[in-house]
């Protein structure tokens, strides 16, 4: 599975929440990507944002809006996907001013991590831990304990 984050922001890889991207990067065997765009306007990021969907990727665009499901939940979605041929997923974090309507119409699914606003560095490596989290669930690793 080929991941892409597209996020708004920059991220230097030796904060701690680089480094923390890092060490899950290196333990999945999924291929993740992240491009970054510093801020812009509104426009112009959701434009960057959806430049980074490869055609017939799977996209999870995250807003507080969104589904708030369990990680179990998300691994079987993600692996339902898989079943049915998908090879590539792609997740957008927007910016401070959150998502335009239509970067949310280009979403598969809209994914909200709780009510809390996060940093989008640290939402990143939340994101990071949570795709490694799904696919040991699919693998059946016991890195998940229900």
């Amino acid at each position: 599975m080929k991941i892409t984050l597209g996020v708004i922001g920059k991220c230097k890889e030796t904060s701690p929440e680089g480094e923390i991207i890092k060490r899950y990067k290196e333990r999945m065997k999924w291929s993740l990507n992240i491009k970054e765009k510093d801020n812009a306007t509104q426009a112009e990021e959701a434009k960057f944002l959806q430049s980074c969907i490869a055609p017939n990727a799977k996209t999870i665009v995250l807003d507080e809006r969104g589904k708030n499901i369990t990680s179990p939940e998300l691994a079987a979605i993600i692996e339902n996907w898989m079943t049915a041929g998908t090879s590539e997923i792609c997740f957008l974090i927007g910016g401070a001013d959150g998502h335009l309507e239509e970067t949310r119409n280009k979403a598969d699914l809209i994914l909200s991590f709780g009510k809390l606003t996060l940093p989008h560095i640290l939402m990143r490596a939340v994101l990071a831990e949570q795709i490694y989290r799904v696919e040991t669930i699919i693998s059946h690793h016991p890195y998940h304990r229900a």
